[in-house]
């Protein structure tokens, strides 16, 4: 579901590996992953097909492939971000935030890519928004009468699923990501989604801390290895 509603410009096998062709859209879209047991004469075709693309090989190790985890790491491949995933009930979320605190729409305002470009969410990231099929939305997050945050919304399946979080410096710690995730869920209920999900790297404490408070669960979790 993650990759439905981020997808890659292109993917495609090459032996055991999937290739996925990012252009410049993030680790999750430029990442291969391993669809059969590996040896370390693949690592070198995995090189030259991401040589290629001009893209630093990566793999991403889902659970389950502790296998990988070690081959990898033994042809030198470090360890690199490591996420969960946290999902939860649409019902639990969908509570409407204070008027114009936060909204969906769709085509992008100006004003939320505004802020994702201040956080560097740039054009390779948007382009991944702009290939992923409807239904989806921005979320745009006003803090103090300023727009102040912004998030993007897909559903897949059953699943919303919630990407690009960024909220301005000055407006963290005042509710904005809370009440996008609010706008987000109600989004996704008039969808008829059942559940809500995000990635967020292990190490963001304040980010899991909103999400625990949520009430949303882990229920995932996988790391980059990278040349």
């Amino acid at each position: 579901m993650t990759e439905a509603t981020w997808p890659p410009a292109r993917r495609f096998d090459a032996g055991p590996w999937v290739i996925r062709d990012g252009r410049g859209g993030g680790n999750r879209v430029s990442a291969a992953t391993a669809r059969s047991p590996l040896s370390h004469a693949d690592i070198a075709r995995l090189e030259a097909e991401m040589a290629a693309l001009g893209q630093t090989p990566q793999v991403m190790i889902r659970e389950g492939e502790a296998g990988l985890d070690a081959l990898l790491a033994d042809a030198g491949y470090g360890i690199a971000d490591p996420v969960v995933i946290y999902a939860a009930r649409v019902a639990t979320l969908a509570n409407p935030p204070p008027p114009i605190s936060a909204f969906a729409h769709w085509p992008r305002l100006a004003a939320t890519e505004d802020i994702w470009a201040a956080g560097g969410i740039g054009p390779g990231r948007l382009l991944v928004m702009d290939r992923a099929p409807a239904p989806k939305a921005a979320i745009i997050g006003r803090t103090e009468d300023t727009p102040a945050g912004a998030a993007y919304v897909a559903l897949d399946q059953a699943t919303a699923m919630i990407h690009a979080i960024e909220v301005a410096p000055a407006a963290r710690r005042k509710g904005t990501a809370r009440n996008m995730i609010a706008a987000a869920a109600c989004w996704a209920s008039a969808e008829a989604a059942d559940y809500i999900s995000l990635v967020v790297t292990e190490a963001n404490a304040g980010a899991r801390a909103l999400y625990a408070s949520l009430g949303m669960q882990v229920v995932g979790q996988y790391h980059y290895r990278r040349k």
